[in-house]
């Protein structure tokens, strides 16, 4: 090779060592995933779940993001069609900030992905942050089981959560307009929703719903109230008649409750007679019930 040859060669970069064209804009995005781009070469992901952003949350966000810059690279794809601009998978929210401090630049990753891995993404990351509200969370499960053709079963392994869970958020999208802003803003959570569809009656579970709201209902109280059971333990109960003193448990038996209870996360009873008994197992969830025959199946016998 001569020195002109050699020269022209070094001066076309990373590109001429690998081989490749300088167009082959995915190569160079394996080569170099992470970097700095301008703040408006990035746009919002519309399969982007999450649409609330609270405002001392984001006012916070800005401060440290002019204080510390952005510590963590927001995740983005190449939007189609257009090579020189970016779409957000993960980070709008450090995005948005960063606009609103003013920056120029910030730092991200570029990954190859799909349309589903991109909402995949979008949804795990806001999950596991625990930014997303139920109502957000179940639309993103809808959309991946609608337009992705997803199972449940196979949502569930894709997200971590079982398929129990699936499901149940799924069943908030059936509630009323009006019951979906209560969880929307927080003042219902998932558990109150779920335990309003107890009802079939639109109507009827909003009437509940704001009675739960303006009486602070928990989701057991709610739970009775949609069952049209009394709301409290000693409603429930009635008339209180004299009983015989409750007999003593054995020390070795409570030992065992408690360490029963610590190893399920659940409260444990056994009722001891003789040689025969029986225990109780209590769950306040479709999840919790799940996650006992779990470990049920996968226990090893005699274990």
């Amino acid at each position: 090779m001569s020195d002109d040859q050699r020269r022209k060669g070094l001066g076309r970069g990373l590109s001429a060592l690998l081989d490749e064209a300088p167009e082959d804009r995915s190569a160079m995005d394996r080569i170099r995933p992470t970097r700095t781009l301008p703040i408006e070469s990035l746009s919002a992901n519309p399969y982007q779940p999450r649409r609330h952003f609270d405002d001392a949350e984001m006012a916070n966000l800005v401060e440290s993001i002019r204080a510390n810059g952005v510590l963590q690279p927001i995740l983005v794809r190449r939007q189609p069609g257009d090579e020189e601009r970016y779409e957000i998978i993960a980070g709008e929210r450090r995005w948005r900030a960063s606009q609103m401090a003013q920056l120029h630049e910030v730092p991200v990753i570029v990954k190859e992905l799909t349309d589903t891995q991109a909402l995949e993404f979008a949804l795990v990351e806001n999950i596991q942050r625990q930014d997303l509200t139920p109502l957000e969370e179940a639309e993103g499960y809808r959309r991946l089981l609608d337009e992705f053709h997803h199972t449940q079963e196979q949502l569930g392994r894709v997200i971590g959560k079982s398929r129990s869970h699936v499901a149940n958020m799924l069943r908030l999208l059936g509630l009323p307009a009006s019951v979906k802003e209560m969880l929307q803003d927080g003042r219902l959570s998932a558990g109150h929703g779920r335990a309003l569809l107890a009802s079939d009656d639109p109507e009827q579970i909003e009437k509940m719903a704001a009675d739960v709201v303006a009486d602070g209902l928990s989701v057991r109280e709610t739970e009775r109230l949609a069952q049209g059971r009394p709301i409290s333990d000693d409603e429930a109960a009635g008339p209180s008649a004299p009983s015989a003193p409750p007999v003593e448990k054995d020390a070795n038996i409570r030992d065992l409750e408690r360490q029963l209870s610590e190893r399920l996360g659940l409260k444990v009873v056994i009722n001891h007679r003789g040689e025969r008994g029986d225990v109780r197992i209590s769950y306040n969830s479709l999840e919790q019930f799940d996650e006992i025959l779990a470990r049920l199946r996968n226990s090893p016998a005699g274990g």
